[in-house]
């Protein structure tokens, strides 16, 4: 396809982290939830599956886009206290490899511009297919059964 290295992959961003585990309150100004990781929750922090008895936090948040109606807030899990984060490089998380997710396009007026389900086999191939339309600014990774935002990705000059 095209060069797979013009795109890097975003955790969520470590100061939204540490603002909500310093207030207690996510996006929505709602509680945020502590619990214990039964395994296997998606972790936006480090973008792995946790490990069972990891202490967790869940709480809603705002994906990055512009403000508007595409704008939402959905649930998602992170590591209660500071974690190293994801790898470093990048690139789609090794971990999540081979999970079936969806990709969904945005512009940069944060309208849906496009989307594509993919078997995680080759997500590099999907993501280099959708950033191939110049409308497209950044991609959702998506959880294919919840909808849950897992990570963005936008192009590696942005």
């Amino acid at each position: 396809m095209t060069n797979r290295t013009t795109f890097r992959v975003h955790a969520l961003p470590a100061a939204a982290l540490d603002t909500i585990r310093r207030t207690g309150r996510d996006a929505a100004d709602q509680p945020v939830e502590a619990l214990l990781a039964g395994g296997g929750e998606p972790l936006r922090c480090c973008l792995r599956d946790a490990e069972e008895g990891e202490e967790l936090v869940l709480f809603g948040y705002a994906p990055p886009v512009a403000a508007g109606p595409y704008r939402e807030i959905g649930p998602v899990f992170a590591h209660a206290a500071a974690c190293p984060g994801p790898d470093a490089a990048g690139g789609h998380p090794p971990a999540w490899r081979g999970r079936p997710q969806v990709l969904r396009a945005y512009d940069r007026q944060g309208r849906i511009c496009g989307g594509q389900l993919h078997d995680g086999t080759d997500p590099e191939a999907v993501i280099a297919e959708l950033f191939g339309d110049p409308a497209v600014h950044q991609l959702h990774s998506r959880n294919v059964v919840y909808g849950c935002f897992m990570f963005a990705v936008r192009r590696a000059a942005d």
